[in-house]
């Protein structure tokens, strides 16, 4: 009759050490690891939200302290501090981590690490310095329309690895910073506005002109987003179906297309009123031999 095999365990109270089979586990130690984990875990969480709070106030306040930044550089330094604040404690808690688990072997452990991922990380460094230059070049803030290589929108964030643009989809771009080569930003300075407005060719130019010309009077007069006309430069296109008279001016930055839609209601509104016909694609009909 064979025997059967009987589960031994045995409790060391003195070491706070439990046996159970071939296996020993340290109770006591166990512990000590993770009530360690969780407090350097809790210190990571702390330090992220308290350093972004002081960086906030810190932006906040820049020019009681002398810094003399706009809103869009201080919303960009306040995203790069908080990315540096974050990138370095996942480092340091990382390491202190890893101590608490394997002891005297994290340094051999780390230095096993950084053979390996050193060849990872030539990117990332590229990534971080490309990022510094994008900042003190001051290329685009936070807040700016702009495009990078083949995508354009909105700058959401300015971090020290990534860029995040928003386009007008709604769709979030995530760009790293060591590709961006090519930068062309729209939000530096005033912005063109352009309307063209194309009539009948049996309409009275000239008298087109004067009801647009009243228009521009008179929506200069009620944007403040505007800071030079509209004015009418005069007929610009001659067509088949229709004549086309071109206003000009200058917008704040980022509110041109808002000004440019506005602008075209009240002309059309205008031109409708005085009974002026826009221009109309025509139609050919060939007659069948």
């Amino acid at each position: 009759m064979q025997d059967t095999p009987i589960f031994k365990y045995n409790l060391d109270l003195l070491n706070g050490g439990i046996g159970i089979g071939d296996l020993n586990i340290n109770v006591g130690k166990l512990l000590s690891s993770t009530i360690q984990i969780g407090a350097i875990i809790l210190f990571m969480y702390l330090c992220i939200k308290i350093g972004g709070k002081i960086i906030d106030r810190t932006t906040s306040t820049k020019r009681k302290i002398g810094f003399n930044i706009d809103e869009k550089k201080s919303r960009t330094l306040r995203a790069v501090l908080k990315s540096i604040l974050r990138y370095t404690v996942y480092f340091f808690g990382v390491t202190g981590i890893l101590t608490v688990l394997f002891g005297g072997i994290t340094l051999t452990i780390a230095g096993i690490g950084g053979v390996a991922i050193g060849f990872g990380t030539q990117s990332l460094v590229k990534d971080v310095i490309n990022g510094f230059f994008i900042l003190f070049e001051d290329q685009f803030s936070v807040g700016d329309y702009i495009n990078l290589e083949d995508k354009a929108g909105t700058v959401e964030s300015v971090e020290l690895r990534v860029t995040k643009i928003r386009d007008f989809n709604g769709d979030l771009h995530i760009i790293p910073n060591g590709l961006i080569t090519k930068v062309t930003n729209h939000s530096k300075g005033d912005m063109r506005i352009l309307v063209d407005v194309d009539i009948a060719p049996e309409e009275d130019v000239e008298n087109a002109m004067a009801i647009l010309e009243e228009v521009c009077v008179k929506f200069k007069a009620e944007e403040p987003n505007l800071v030079d006309g509209p004015r009418v430069v005069g007929v610009t296109a001659l067509k088949e179906n229709g004549v086309t008279i071109r206003v000009i001016g200058r917008a704040k930055s980022m509110t041109q297309w808002d000004c440019e839609m506005k602008l075209r209601k009240q002309m059309l509104n205008a031109l409708a009123k005085e009974r002026i016909e826009m221009s109309r694609a025509k139609i050919k009909l060939l007659k069948e031999v």
